[in-house]
């Protein structure tokens, strides 16, 4: 797997480093797996975190943050870490959880390099704990 070292400044930059890695074969791959680790995100996070981490984010990718409809959802502030890989690996067209979790901790990298730190402990604070150790390990 290649790694990009490159700092995530602008959104091709975030792309390129959930494709390199999230292990992906293309910019197309890193599109449909950033769109499913951000919507499951959205629906994982307290109504205020989500608002202020889409202020943080580019429009495209604020938009796959917050536009997300659940009939009578409610935030499971325990959620088991294979159940959001395997929740974002549907979003994303794949059945493989186990995978889902390289293109989700890639995901969370480029995001936390967009924000500052502030916003990515208040992020961090507010996941489930299995959630919270994958988005400090990104």
């Amino acid at each position: 797997m290649i790694q990009a070292t490159a700092p995530v400044k602008t959104l091709d930059d975030y792309y390129d480093y959930v494709e390199a890695n999230g292990a992906l074969l293309s910019n197309t791959h890193a599109h449909h797996w950033s769109r499913a680790t951000l919507n499951m995100l959205g629906v994982n996070v307290s109504r205020k975190t989500k608002k202020a981490l889409a202020s943080d984010l580019p429009e495209a990718l604020a938009a796959d943050l917050t536009k997300v409809f659940w009939l009578a959802h409610f935030r499971n502030t325990n959620l088991k870490a294979y159940d959001f890989q395997n929740r974002v690996a549907r979003r994303a067209g794949n059945t493989d959880a186990q995978f889902a979790r390289i293109p989700v901790t890639a995901v969370f990298g480029a995001l936390k390099q967009l924000v500052s730190d502030e916003m990515s402990q208040r992020v961090a604070h507010d996941l489930s704990p299995e959630l919270r150790a994958i988005w400090e390990q990104a």
